[in-house]
């Protein structure tokens, strides 16, 4: 018996469970603040999940795995618990299915059935929590990163101070490196520091303001549709016009909505501070996935590349239903490639996993689809044994992705898709033309010149991984590196290069989902070929094969490469950079508005307009900056916007909105263009219905 875990019988942990439920209802529905969403959360978040993991009694899965399986069980818990909830609800008549009482009876009616199983099973099972006195040093340091990052968020957001941002990047490198290079870091570390170092980066972002920030992405069309199914306190399938592809993702539309009613929490709290607390667990189940193979400290460094690119702490903030789904994601790659488990069991936590980022991600549920089928296909076409990936794996995946999409969702997402198809389709034509791959293949490729010589030496670092990458690749192969790799995860990691290589060499096929975002679901699959490519590099250099080489050549690619992807260095020299927590203070208002902040004054006037404008049906006119604002906030679907600029005709009984952009600013942004606001020759015709100093609403009704 380890002397750092404390060991629990069933009927304790049974207790525990029971206590955990008690104090969570209580809190609820006494309406408690902080209270109610610690203790909710900490409930809803891991009780149904761990309370599945126990009944399955998974074989092959340690503490670690144990807490990722049960953080994803709970969220897939609470996505199809309140689908259940809402559709037997609404049969019954019930009018607002997804509020506070009827999720209450529903979810706690089935932990308590799942409780009622566990105690029938007490089969002498047996908990183990670990000591908090016996943590190694090294721990408490990764612990303070959270708190650098909350706190240095708020210093930017209230003082206008990023010195403490700055002070926490440099500590993650030292993390890196220390962790890499000491001897005496216990292999537990490898763990919490991946998961404190990627709840600091998360929060460092999304905590800079207390509005909406959905970097350049889709977070403004979720929050909306997420609103609406808030406000009525229901899902439906297809809730109206704009939103057909939405709709379907239980992750924007019932999980959040779940969370707001059980915790009180607004959406803001939840998309800016719950859903990164759920996403930061996705490099932990990908440091689980590589352990065995890499060993825990090349594991480490192969996540780190995955944390570190920018991508993962910026772009993926703006899409809530990409961060679900990519829990699932990995918890799905954790299933299929454990053999330990017993069939039928994996069977169970596949068909779950599988739901979950079906009703999470379009998108990724087809790429999932994709690897898998070709995964199996090789294997039966090289008659290769086939333990971890089958076809019943193939043909239930399938089934429930196309069952759900054409037949639960009016088939929006499937023909979203189609359109995807048919736009590569007809950017073939294009082969020959190297521009047709988008801007950034171009920057990946070394095509497209560096505004800058820090761009410049930032690239450089940049083609470094994916040189390693390439050589991994080359070295897997040749079977010089990664012996311990498993066929299936050799098959995987060839389709993800091979997939790489589709996406920069058939035009129009990078632009479907965003190049950066395909590259940062492929790192799931390659990014243990940057730490097998130092191996090889080493290996070819030196002759003999020696760990510390390799290290050594990792982390002085890794730490630049993230001191640069974090624009640590561009703030330093003060260069242009896109960092919001870093650099925003010297963004101009166009930038910043490019990022997607916006401050309480815009908030306001969208409040108004769908206050006193929208529910009047009249045309409404803003220009492309206000677009993301008045989605979100306003809750105006992005079709009932038109555009405005300085050719704009407005009809009659019209109204104008002016974001801070437009009136401080006096820049007005088109699709292909800027102008001035005195170019808007018809507003001296208009009169002014509303002001707060920064934005202007106008109409010509007559009313």
């Amino acid at each position: 018996m380890n002397r750092t875990l404390l060991r629990l019988k069933w009927n304790e942990t049974l207790a525990i469970m029971l206590l955990c439920q008690f104090a969570a209802c209580l809190v609820i529905l006494l309406d408690i603040p902080i209270a109610k969403q610690v203790i909710g959360f900490l409930y809803f978040g891991i009780v149904p999940g761990y309370v599945i993991v126990r009944l399955l009694k998974l074989e092959g899965i340690g503490k670690v795995e144990t807490a990722i399986f049960s953080i994803g069980f709970s969220v897939a818990f609470l996505m199809l618990g309140g689908l259940l909830t809402n559709q037997i609800c609404l049969l019954l008549g019930v009018s607002r299915p997804l509020s506070v009482g009827p999720l209450m009876i529903t979810l706690n009616s089935l932990v308590l059935i799942g409780e009622v199983f566990f105690y029938f099973r007490n089969d002498d099972d047996r908990s183990y929590v670990g000591r908090i006195r016996d943590l190694h040093p090294s721990t408490w340091f990764v612990l303070v990163l959270p708190i650098l990052s909350i706190a240095g968020a708020m210093c930017v957001y209230v003082l206008g101070s990023n010195l403490m941002l700055l002070t926490m990047i440099p500590a993650i490198a030292l993390v890196l490196i220390v962790g890499v290079m000491s001897k005496q870091v216990p292999a537990k570390f490898y763990p919490l520091a991946l998961l404190m170092i990627a709840i600091s980066l998360l929060f460092s972002s999304t905590l800079v303001s207390k509005n909406l920030i959905n970097f350049g992405s889709d977070l403004s069309l979720e929050y909306s549709i997420c609103q609406n199914t808030l406000s009525t306190a229901r899902w439906s399938p297809i809730s109206g016009p704009g939103f057909g592809r939405f709709d379907p993702m239980l992750s924007i539309t019932i999980l959040p909505t779940v969370y707001s009613s059980l915790f009180g929490m607004d959406l803001n709290s939840i998309f800016k501070m719950l859903f990164p607390v759920l996403f930061s667990f996705v490099p932990l189940g990908l440091y689980q996935l590589w352990r065995e193979n890499l060993g825990s400290k090349n594991a480490f460094m192969a996540v780190f590349l995955v944390v570190a690119s920018e991508t993962f702490y910026i772009e993926m903030l703006g899409l809530g239903r990409q961060m679900i789904a990519e829990l699932f994601l990995v918890l799905l790659l954790l299933v299929v490639l454990n053999t330990k488990t017993q069939q039928s069991k994996r069977m169970v936590c596949y068909i779950i996993f599988s739901t979950g980022l079906v009703m999470s991600h379009y998108a990724i549920a087809v790429i999932f689809a994709f690897f898998i089928t070709a995964a199996y296909l090789f294997l039966a076409v090289t008659r290769r044994s086939r333990r971890s990936i089958s076809l019943s794996m193939v043909l239930i995946f399938m089934v429930i992705m196309f069952s759900w999409y054409i037949f639960i969702s009016g088939s929006a997402a499937f023909n979203n898709l189609l359109t995807y198809g048919n736009y590569v389709y007809d950017q073939l034509g294009q082969f020959f033309n190297i521009e047709s791959r988008g801007e950034t293949v171009l920057v990946g490729l070394g095509i497209e010149s560096a505004p800058s010589i820090w761009n410049l030496i930032s690239r450089v670092f940049g083609y470094l991984t994916e040189f390693l990458i390439a050589v991994g690749f080359i070295g897997l192969i040749m079977r010089r590196v990664g012996l311990n790799f498993k066929k299936e995860e050799l098959i995987l990691s060839s389709i993800a290069m091979a997939f790489l290589a589709a996406l920069i060499i058939v035009p129009g096929l990078a632009q479907t989902f965003n190049m950066t975002r395909f590259y940062h679901i492929l790192l799931f699959f390659i990014a243990p070929l940057c730490v097998l490519g130092a191996e090889f590099l080493t290996e070819l250099i030196t002759k003999h094969r020696s760990g510390i080489w390799a290290s050594t050549l990792l982390l002085v690619v890794l730490t630049p490469f993230f001191l640069f992807q974090t624009s640590f260095v561009f703030e330093v020299v003060k260069s242009e950079s896109w960092s919001l927590p870093l650099s925003g203070y010297r963004m101009t208002a166009i930038e910043l508005n490019h990022l997607g902040y916006t401050n309480d004054q815009n908030v306001l006037s969208s409040y108004w307009m769908n206050a006193y404008v929208y529910f009047l049906q009249v045309p409404i006119y803003a220009d492309r900056s206000s677009r993301a604002l008045l989605i979100s906030y306003g809750s105006i679907p992005l079709e009932d916007l038109l555009p405005l600029s300085n050719v704009t005709v407005i009809s009659e009984n019209s109204t104008v909105y002016l974001s801070r952009l437009n009136v401080v600013n006096k820049t007005v942004v088109t699709a292909d263009y800027y102008c001035k606001l005195d170019e808007l020759a018809f507003l001296g015709e208009m009169s002014q219905i509303y002001s707060n100093g920064e934005n202007e609403i106008y109409s010509n009704s007559g009313s």
